[in-house]
């Protein structure tokens, strides 16, 4: 049986004590890909948050393995200045995963940085200044900082969002492929259904309007009514054809 990296049971997101959704109840393990959908307002980000342990949750419990949690921000939330150089930027995740007093920190980090820097594709970019990377090359150079710190669960925030078709395939095979050499659970946002019916493994549903939470494999929740009223059979399109 795979490690379960996060334990979510019954539980409620919202703001100032008053829940937006109905309690949600799911477990990633390792090796798996969860795609988080809904429509704009669902309560995908009120729920993100309450993952990473940046707002508490009304009721319910959660609970996460003995492990780094790997966070890949939308590209506009990162201070396009500062730091300028990608190995700058990617050494950052080493320093929020190993402590500074360890007399090893320095060569740890170094052999983390290193490593995903490459699964990323990007140490040839090391000594290049962020402002002038394509659109998928930051998103790269994000998940090597998010992998520096060697975590076991990796959230990403629609990470495909300013880039073309091509890009956004690249990017999707990318993730399967650390995910299952380094045996990652993911978790990611995104509107486009027919990469994540190509990619996911696990489905979690959100519609804050219709008051509607459905959590699974890809294949059962794809096919619940709710879900098929939404988005009808979107998921199951060639990857390419539809956005959300």
């Amino acid at each position: 049986m795979s490690e379960e990296l996060l334990t979510i049971k019954d539980l409620l997101v919202g703001h100032a004590g008053r829940p937006i959704l109905p309690p949600v109840t799911l477990t990633v393990c390792a090796g798996e890909a969860w795609a988080i959908v809904g429509p704009n307002g669902a309560g995908k980000s009120t729920l993100l948050r309450t993952l990473l342990g940046l707002q508490p949750g009304i009721a319910g419990t959660m609970r996460r393995a003995p492990c780094t949690i790997g966070y890949v921000p939308q590209r506009h939330d990162l201070d396009p200045t500062v730091p300028g150089r990608v190995i700058d930027l990617v050494r950052t995740g080493a320093e929020q995963r190993w402590s500074f007093i360890s007399p090893l920190f320095p060569f740890q980090a170094r052999a983390r940085v290193e490593r995903a820097m490459r699964d990323t594709r990007v140490l040839e970019l090391a000594r290049e200044d962020w402002r002038h990377l394509s659109e998928g090359q930051k998103q790269r150079v994000l998940m090597a900082q998010a992998l520096a710190g060697e975590p076991r669960l990796l959230v990403l925030d629609e990470p495909t969002s300013a880039m073309d078709m091509a890009a956004e395939g690249v990017l999707f095979a990318l993730l399967d492929e650390l995910r299952l050499q380094r045996g990652l659970g993911v978790l990611v946002i995104s509107h486009h259904l027919a990469l994540l019916g190509k990619h996911a493994t696990h489905l979690l549903f959100l519609d804050k309007d219709e008051g509607v939470v459905r959590a699974g494999p890809l294949a059962e929740v794809a096919q619940d009514p709710a879900f098929v009223q939404r988005y009808g059979l979107l998921m199951h399109q060639p990857a390419g054809g539809h956005h959300a």
